[in-house]
Formats: C-alpha cells, structure tokens, sequence
C-alpha cells in the first residue's frame, strides 16, 4: 500500500507513561475514503492511540503521521483538518448547542458546512434553546459529532461515538457515517464495544491487544473467514487463538 494512499500511517509508535509502555511498536494504516473499526478490550490501548493521533498526547518513540502530515511537527495543521471525539465530549455547560458550535468554528477559524446543517445532520434541533446542562446523554453524544463534523474534516476520529444513544439512535449515526465517506469523501476512524455496528459500517478493522496492534484486515475477509463473524475472530485475536472451542 502506497503512503500516499493512507489517511493514518504510524510506525513502531510507542507511548510510556512512568516508564511503562501502554502502545508497544504500534503499526496501523488507514486508507483514504475507509471506515476503519478499531476493537480491543478496555485498557487495550484504543483511547491512547487516538490522543497521539489527535495531538493530545506526544509519542515516546515511532512515527506517525495524520493526513500525510507528522503529529508532532504539524499538530495544528492536522488539527484543521480532523474533526474528533475522544472520552465523554465536554462542553459549556451553561451554553446551548448553537454557541458551543460557533465557539468551536471561531477557534478553527472556517465557516465549514454551517451551524444548522450540522445540528441537523446528527439529528438535534438547531432552534433547541436549551442550555446543554439539559441535554440527556445520547443528545451530548450527538452534539459531539456534530462538534466534530461541522468544519467538514478530512477525517474523523471517534471514539465510543455511540454510547448512550437509543437503538433509532445508532441506526441514525450508522448511516450518518456511512453518508459522510460516501457522500463528503470522509475517513472515519472510530471505535466501539458495540460489533454489530462495526459489522454495519467498516471496511478495514485492527485489533489492539495490550498496546500492540495485532492484525489489520477487511471486514469482508473475516466475514468469509469465521462462522460469527467478527465476534469469532476478535475474540481469537484478543486470546492468541486459545478460545474454547
């Protein structure tokens, strides 16, 4: 696969906190124009990789580069051109919807697709004048893809983005994501428990396990491979293949 081809491209990337080691020699690619669904257990090392991805936090060692560009010596011109949502998305509080978003539009300094288009997009009411201290969780979750969408990035990195939406909810972000690749030519890297959902959605899926990420592979290949599909074979990728038959 050509660099130039990749959206998201690291090399024996690795992140040490106190001297322990919690992304070990991480090597991932992204293709433009894919959903890739990143699965691991909780502590694998997901949340991690998308701060170093995002600017939030520095590698220790290895290489990454976002957009062809390196994460480190080019943070804020990824920043323009990513949009994410990493750990419970925060807000102000006390502001509606609306302000959030024009906050966040004049910190990016662009217009992007506009403030309407999309709160509408992620299916809230732009007119809503509620504060969010109000909203319910599956709301906040929605404002945070709108947050993350409305400059039209490049790429969008997500984290849990469907946690605490109803099931009219998920299906309304699934196929949401599967309009932003088909429809504004997005790449979305996103992560979540829920494997449904990336069955629905990916086309390329890696596996992190205990900060290593382990395997790589179209979701159309695991289909024709394992009788359950990617339940089978995440589980053989998170036990070295030592599941009970």
């Amino acid at each position: 696969m050509k660099t130039n081809d990749l959206a998201v491209k690291t090399e024996k990337l690795v992140k040490a906190f106190s001297g322990q080691e919690m992304i070990k020699s991480c090597k991932m690619n992204v293709r433009y124009g894919c959903i890739y669904g990143f699965l691991g257990a909780n502590g694998a090392g997901k949340t991690t990789m998308f701060k170093m991805l995002t600017g939030l936090l520095l590698p220790t060692a290895g290489k990454a580069e976002v957009l062809g560009m390196d994460v480190v010596g080019r943070r804020d011109d990824i920043l323009k051109n990513i949009g994410s949502m990493i750990d419970v998305p925060i807000f102000y509080d006390h502001l509606t919807a609306v302000k959030n978003l024009e906050i966040h539009l004049a910190y990016m300094g662009v217009q992007g697709m506009g403030i309407p288009a999309a709160l509408e997009l992620v299916g809230l009411e732009p007119s809503n004048k509620q504060p969010v201290s109000r909203y319910s969780l599956g709301m906040r979750q929605r404002l945070g893809i709108a947050r993350a969408v409305v400059h039209n990035p490049k790429l969008l990195i997500l984290d849990e983005p469907i946690n605490g939406l109803d099931p009219m909810g998920i299906r309304e972000m699934r196929e949401l994501f599967l309009r932003l690749v088909q429809k504004k030519n997005m790449t979305i890297l996103l992560s979540s428990h829920m494997l449904n959902e990336i069955e629905h959605t990916a086309d390329t899926v890696g596996v992190i396990v205990n900060g290593t990420i382990v395997e790589e592979t179209e979701l159309s290949t695991i289909k024709q491979q394992y009788a359950n599909g990617l339940e089978d074979y995440l589980i053989k990728k998170m036990t070295g293949g030592k599941q009970n038959a």
